[in-house]
């Protein structure tokens, strides 16, 4: 592989950055899944191996099934439905019938018929005592004979009473009845699920005669029932009718009413007569008094005002004389205005005038006088017959009153045998029916013995022990994926810290920290050194326009591996060029233990002291690098490292070296990586792999860019290769040769 070359892993389901943390990524839920696939498939297996032999060891259950035909209607000899009570509202009457079936009377007779109590099945006297069983357990253990008092009757084990075994094998078998009717029919299907096939059938057989039978009995109980109740109402029906004919019978006599409706017809039609005459005669005299008032207001005006009344001058003579005069007084008007009053002819049509005038004035008086005579007649004809009408009126309404009372001794006689009869035939009907065995309900199909059972359905239950531990297998995954934040690979690195990842360093198990400064001098691990020259030119390759003579090694908390890395780094670029390595790390040196140095050995603490030279603190390690330790351990690192001396140090260090390496405190632990940054030209920040927090790591690089430290990029540290391929990380068979892949 060319130095110059940086490798990529490759993510084979091509995991996609999303831009929007809101947007789920099913391939990143994917990942995680695939990666466990096999535990997750060994969780599956084993829940069904052990769902089957559970299931493998359940008693199965059978079954029977018995149909039945429930009519709304049953034959019937005669119709007596109000006695019965058979009549039914639709699904209402169907409904009570399935309730009916399902009845704890009729399981409790199924149960003492086939005598259930006393099969295995059923009694508790003969089930298999449970895998807990507190009650038998106290049943077992006398602690009477330990305890200082005796115990309450209640709290003494005592044996099963028989009509407790009967209401639980009732309870038992009740739960195992089902009604089901048919969607658009009247048929009812029984069924009744039992251990034992034949037994279930025979169950069914033996519910379904039971409802059948339990109908013929309530319908015969009802029947003697209405008897009895009618006989009784019969006797006191009779009397009442008797004694309502007596006292119609008696008001006949009293009253003597032999033609009752006969009197009352003629006495009806003479009132409505007279009322009728007396209505004319209202009219008439009220037309005979209208014309009357018009003649007596205008008789104080003279015969002439009395000839303009309209019931005057309606009168054809009056009407001719008027013309008459009219006339003759128009002929002497035209000769006034030709003759004089003596002329002949004149005097002559003078007296014709006057003669119309006596012939009209005449008229007029007897027309007056003939409506006075119609009036005074009109008011005496209306009196006589008012007098005439009310005295009928007397008459009927006595006669009405009588017919009234009739009437009603009539109805109560009519009623009272009406009753009497009715009573009488629903008797006949009773008593004629209450041998008759005509139901509402019929077998149509009996049960047979099954021969599969209905459940457990093994198979059914096996796979959805399977699905359901398939679900958890892939819950489980996905919530010790959201719990493990740490950086499983370099996408993770750059999606989260938005830094380019500079290279990884496989995990070396079999070395200890002393050694693994030294794991790239002694080539120890072929990989981690192939990964060491990878960051190497990195670092080289970003500072081709501006060096990076000063590179900081940092990391968030300490047991990252900053330390290794440094070590390790100052020895890859020692065989380009001069290197010194510096342990900046003032509060927990190890650069010199690590080397394998002298203790005492003064370094950057003792130089800023001034208690030492840099002759005497500079020591070489290998070939090209030398290592400036911390010295002794200072009580003031901090100020130590911010102090003007310690960036002279380094300046006065540039000219003599090619690339100066520090090995610096973690950021988030102490400010001293901040403070070191400052005169660095490049940040190195480490991240150990399936370690590291995510939020760690953040915060720290964001203190660091905080400070406008010259973060370069980030080394992903202690990767375990066959635990990134688990994650969906593949490194394309990089490291296979070295003993890292499959």
């Amino acid at each position: 592989m060319s130095s110059d070359t940086s490798p990529q892993d490759v993510n084979p389901a091509h995991r996609q950055s999303s831009a929007d943390d809101d947007e789920i990524d099913l391939l990143q839920l994917w990942i995680p899944i695939w990666r466990r696939k096999w535990g997750i498939v060994s969780l599956v297996a084993v829940v069904m191996m052990l769902a089957a032999l559970v299931v493998l060891n359940i008693t199965p259950i059978y079954r029977a099934v018995a149909t039945l035909l429930i009519e709304q209607r049953a034959a019937k000899a005669v119709s007596i439905e109000e006695i019965y009570g058979l009549e039914g509202s639709g699904s209402e009457y169907l409904q009570t019938q399935f309730e009916l079936l399902k009845s704890r009377e009729l399981a409790e007779r199924v149960v003492l018929e086939l005598r259930l109590t006393e099969h295995p099945e059923f009694d508790p006297r003969q089930q298999p005592e449970p895998f807990l069983d507190p009650k038998g357990w106290w049943a077992d253990l006398d602690v009477r004979r330990l305890l200082p008092f005796t115990l309450p009757e209640d709290l003494e084990p005592r044996e099963a009473d028989p009509a407790e075994i009967l209401d639980q094998v009732v309870d038992a078998f009740g739960n195992r009845i089902t009604v089901s009717p048919v969607m658009k029919t009247q048929l009812v299907k029984i069924h009744v699920d039992m251990a034992d096939a034949q037994l279930a059938a025979i169950a069914a057989n033996a519910l379904a005669k039971a409802y059948i039978e339990s109908q013929l009995e309530a319908k015969l109980s009802m029947s003697q029932t209405a008897t009895s109740w009618m006989n009784s109402q019969l006797t006191e029906l009779k009397y009442n009718l008797q004694l309502s004919e007596q006292r119609l019978q008696l008001f006949r006599e009293q009253e003597n009413l032999v033609d009752v409706q006969g009197v009352t017809t003629v006495s009806a039609g003479e009132l409505s007569g007279t009322g009728s005459r007396l209505i004319d005669a209202r009219r008439a005299r009220a037309e005979a008094e209208s014309q009357y008032r018009q003649v007596s207001t205008m008789r104080d005006g003279g015969w002439d005002r009395l000839a303009t009344v309209p019931a005057v001058l309606s009168d054809p003579l009056v009407q001719q004389f008027r013309a008459a005069e009219a006339m003759a007084r128009s002929k002497v008007q035209e000769m006034t205005r030709k003759y004089g009053p003596k002329y002949p002819k004149m005097i002559a049509a003078q007296t014709e005038l006057n003669s119309a005038t006596a012939s009209l004035k005449a008229q007029v008086e007897q027309v007056v006088a003939s409506i006075e005579r119609e009036y005074q007649l009109a008011l005496a004809n209306e009196q006589s017959l008012q007098s005439s009408f009310e005295q009928n009126k007397g008459e009927i309404q006595d006669i009405t009153r009588k017919e009234f009372e009739l009437r009603e001794l009539q109805r109560e006689v009519d009623t009272n045998r009406q009753l009497y009869d009715t009573f009488m035939t629903r008797l006949k009907e009773t008593s004629a029916t209450q041998d008759f065995d005509a139901v509402n309900a019929r077998v149509v199909e009996k049960a047979v013995a099954p021969k599969v059972p209905v459940k457990p359905k093994k198979s059914l239950i096996v796979l959805i022990s399977g699905l359901l531990a398939l679900f958890c297998g892939v819950g489980l995954t996905l919530l010790m994926e959201m719990l493990n934040n740490t950086f499983k690979g370099t996408d993770d690195v750059e999606n989260r810290l938005n830094l380019p990842v500079l290279g990884i360093l496989p995990l070396v198990k079999q070395l200890k920290n002393a050694k693994l400064t030294e794991v790239f001098r002694g080539n120890a691990d072929k990989a981690f050194s192939e990964s060491m020259r990878t960051i190497r030119t990195s670092l080289v390759l970003s500072g081709l326009d501006d060096p990076h003579k000063v590179i900081l090694v940092t990391s968030s908390v300490p047991g990252e591996g900053k330390t290794t890395l440094a070590s390790n780094l100052a020895l890859a670029l020692g065989q380009m060029h001069k290197v010194l390595l510096i342990d900046a790390d003032l509060r927990r040196p190890s650069l010199r233990k690590n080397f394998e140095l002298p203790v005492g050995l003064p370094g950057v603490a003792n130089y800023i002291a001034g208690t030492a030279t840099l002759e005497d603190c500079l020591r070489p390690v290998a070939e090209g690098v030398d290592l400036l330790s911390a010295g002794t351990v200072p009580p003031n690192p901090q100020e130590l490292l911010a102090s003007p001396r310690f960036e002279e140090l380094l300046e006065s260090l540039k000219p003599g070296y090619g690339y100066i390496v520090i090995d610096s405190p973690p950021s988030l632990a102490v400010s001293d990586a901040v403070l070191l940054s400052r005169v660095a030209d490049s940040v190195v920040y480490v991240v150990k792999s399936l370690s590291t927090a995510i939020p760690l790591a953040q915060r720290g690089v964001g203190q660091l860019l905080q400070k406008n430290a010259p973060v370069t990029g980030v080394v992903l540290n202690q990767v375990d290769i066959k635990k990134a391929e688990k994650y969906g990380y593949s490194y394309g068979g990089y490291y296979d040769h070295y003993g890292y892949g499959h």
